[in-house]
């Protein structure tokens, strides 16, 4: 096949030849004139030894977004229904986490050999998000092979998340096959109904990748007084006043969110849980001034730092939560703090909380490090898909 070639720098060929997806603008030395965003292309060192194959996208920092590293294989239909009957007997017949009435991720992104796509099956619905130019605009073939491999109800195709903007891909939501999902729709996870709104939730519509993590946190919370922060439509707090917690308070700015988690509350039978409207960061200090104390605070706030350009910020930022949260905690309290930041390692994120104990004269014990869910599979070439941080720890 002669593809278009794209040059690499030198010494800068290595990370592929180990087949990182990601090639970034830095690392490129010369493409083609005239080369179309989205173009199939042959990346190549300064020597000219062939690395992988990608797709080029001059609006992105990721220049080339690598997925073939076999120089004989066709890019065609096959190739994307291989690797999406890969995706789902990996879910269904080795993580069986692909239950008629529940909800799991299908496909991630490059981790399953489709960069920068998004597949999340609520139910008898798929909704797919699109974080790639180049498979944006082989998006009716690709939702036709969905559609074949899983015989969805209603198929939502969704751009209007951040991967899709860097990608210069116009934002949308629309439902492309089949019908539109309920609102809110109700989907099973572990047994506890949870409700959204699949067109205007966050994310896809569930913070799937918290899924295991709900239940691991829950089971320590049995009796407990349980502040859950940045709730959403409540998944780790209904999971804790299930599991038997004395009382759970969720807080989030969404007052769609918070009527989602009232509401599964309610069919859920959790007398023991409520949620409400309120600014995360203004109650916590609020609590503070007023004494309030908590046997267990849960934060898992949105992306401090979408960028690395934005990472000093979002320091500071998950400093000042956690700081707040371990001050109305009980003396030997549980702590559960989570950053899906990609640009925030673990390792600066264990010093964040240091630093915030250290200010306050606390000490804190991680007890359990935790990251997603078993269907966001990490890609050992890509540490960057492992994003998802979630420690437990006592507050001394």
């Amino acid at each position: 096949m002669d593809l278009p070639r794209v040059v690499l720098r030198r010494r800068r060929a290595q990370p592929f030849f180990y087949r990182h997806p990601w090639v970034f603008s830095g690392a490129v030395a010369r493409v083609p004139e005239g080369l179309p965003d989205g173009a199939l292309v042959d990346v190549v060192s300064d020597t000219r030894q062939w690395i992988g194959r990608g797709f080029y996208n001059s609006r992105s920092q990721i220049r080339v977004r690598l997925f073939l590293w076999d120089a004989d294989r066709p890019v065609d239909d096959d190739l994307w229904r291989d690797r999406l009957d890969r995706a789902i007997r990996l879910r269904r017949d080795i993580l069986r986490v692909d239950a008629p009435a529940g909800a799991c991720r299908l496909v991630y992104s490059d981790s399953d050999g489709f960069p920068g796509l998004v597949v999340d099956r609520y139910g008898e619905y798929l909704v797919v998000e699109w974080g790639s130019l180049a498979l944006y605009e082989r998006r009716e073939a690709l939702i036709g092979l969905l559609v074949k491999a899983v015989r969805p109800v209603g198929v939502l195709s969704r751009s209007d998340g951040e991967g899709a903007h860097r990608e210069g891909i116009a934002p949308a939501a629309a439902w492309v096959h089949g019908s539109p999902a309920p609102r809110p729709l109700a989907v099973t996870l572990d047994g506890l109904t949870l409700l959204t709104d699949l067109e205007h939730g966050q994310k896809t519509g569930l913070f799937l990748d918290q899924r295991e993590n709900h239940a691991a946190v829950a089971r320590r919370l049995a009796g407990a007084r349980v502040l859950d922060a940045f709730s959403y439509v409540g998944g780790f707090g209904l999971a804790a006043a299930r599991a038997g917690a004395g009382e759970v308070l969720g807080l989030d700015v969404s007052e769609s969110a918070v009527a989602l988690a009232n509401e599964a509350a309610t069919r859920n039978e959790l007398a023991n849980a409520r949620f409400q409207v309120g600014d995360v960061f203004a109650e916590l200090r609020r609590f503070r001034a007023e004494g309030a104390r908590f046997d267990a605070v849960i934060l898992d706030p949105p992306r401090f730092a979408p960028t690395r350009r934005s990472l000093p910020k979002a320091v500071r930022g998950y400093k000042d939560v956690n700081l707040v949260a371990m001050q109305i905690l009980r003396p030997g309290g549980l702590l559960v703090t989570c950053s899906c930041s990609q640009h925030l390692t673990a390792e600066a994120f264990l010093d964040v909380l240091n630093q915030a104990g250290k200010d306050v004269g606390r000490t804190v014990q991680v007890i359990e490090r935790r990251g997603q869910a078993a269907d966001h599979p990490v890609l050992t070439a890509c540490p960057e898909t492992a994003y998802l941080k979630c420690f437990v720890c006592v507050v001394r």
